[in-house]
């Protein structure tokens, strides 16, 4: 072995499953686990289901609190969907989790047959969406959005941080239908409880506003449009930020209505491919509508992307807060 090659540091397991939270941001531990262990005690007909991932899912709190309601389907994705399906056609409303590339790429058929098609009434909650995972092609979940809306009424749900996943929990358990949620698990980030923000299903929020560009965005890459909204203050760079929690249905009208003000650069940011995601079904709704503004997308490439350091690869996909920034000042000249 080399010298170089021997002082060449080496990456570390948690370099690729780190904490999407920046350096001293204010986290709340297992909003997810929590939040369902709060609902089920008034909802005795909640269930939970995981497929081998309850502490990865924060499910092993429920467990705890409720081992009778509790069910371990092993390794079997396609089983942990088809079982919820058959228990929710029981009456039960069963929360299923799992890794966002097991829950959709591996369980669809079980999804789209068992649960969407009798429009059952079963909420999957899957973590690790989209780049937040180093592991490579076969735990990100870069398409899972895609997948998702392509299903017949289907409820897409893309959290920002703790308080977005404390409030949608009960409201995805009170919806009558098929829910896929994007699941932040761990020490979740702590953001939007500084803009006056409570999350409603179906409809998108303006958190701030701004004259020179807008931002519309979901999941973890609203909390990095509010971090470059806040960066580019110092180069008089007015940007607004409309945060879009829920992908499908999408609240078309609040998106045309901040969209259609004109003199503006309109940006849909989001943690998935830039195929089938949240940007594809923003220009659409804008197209069909007529509005028409300078229309620009920041999204994760139509590609398998590399394992690594997060970090790393959010700066090499264009999604860090520094790397989004400088996107932005390019476009804008």
């Amino acid at each position: 072995m080399s010298t170089a090659t021997a002082k060449k540091p080496r990456l570390t397991t948690s370099a690729m499953i780190a904490s999407i939270a920046s350096e001293g941001q204010r986290v709340k531990a297992a909003p997810f686990g929590k939040a369902l262990v709060e609902l089920a005690a008034k909802r005795p007909e909640i269930v939970g289901l995981t497929a081998d991932l309850a502490k990865y899912t924060d499910l092993h709190l429920f467990a705890q609190a409720y081992p009778e309601r509790f069910f371990q389907m092993g390794m079997a994705e396609q089983l942990l969907m088809a079982a919820a399906g058959g228990m929710a056609k029981e009456g039960f409303v069963p929360f299923a989790t799992t890794y966002a590339v097991f829950g959709t790429r591996r369980a669809f058929d079980f999804v789209h047959q068992v649960i969407a098609e009798e429009n059952l009434n079963v909420k999957m909650c899957c973590a690790l969406p989209g780049l937040t995972t180093g592991y490579g092609p076969s735990h990100q979940a870069t398409e899972d959005i895609a997948l998702m809306r392509g299903i017949p009424g289907m409820t897409i749900i893309d959290p920002c941080d703790a308080l977005d996943i404390e409030q949608a929990v009960p409201q995805i358990a009170a919806h009558n239908g098929p829910v896929y949620m994007r699941l932040l698990r761990g020490n979740v980030p702590l953001v939007l409880d500084e803009y006056d923000y409570t999350f409603e299903l179906g409809k998108a929020k303006l958190l701030r506003d701004g004259k020179d560009v807008l931002v519309i965005s979901s999941g973890i890459l609203t909390m990095r449009a509010l971090e470059v909204a806040k960066a580019l203050e110092a180069d008089k760079v007015d940007v607004g930020v409309l945060h879009v929690p829920t992908i499908k249905p999408l609240d078309t009208a609040t998106i045309l209505r901040e969209a259609g003000r004109s003199g503006r650069l309109v940006v849909v940011a989001e943690n998935h491919t830039s195929v089938g995601g949240l940007g594809e079904a923003v220009a659409t709704a804008l197209l069909t509508a007529g509005v028409t503004p300078q229309f620009r997308q920041v999204a994760l490439p139509d590609a398998f992307l590399d394992a690594g350091a997060l970090p790393t690869l959010h700066d090499r996909y264009g999604i860090s807060a520094e790397a989004i920034a400088a996107t932005l000042k390019g476009w804008l000249g």
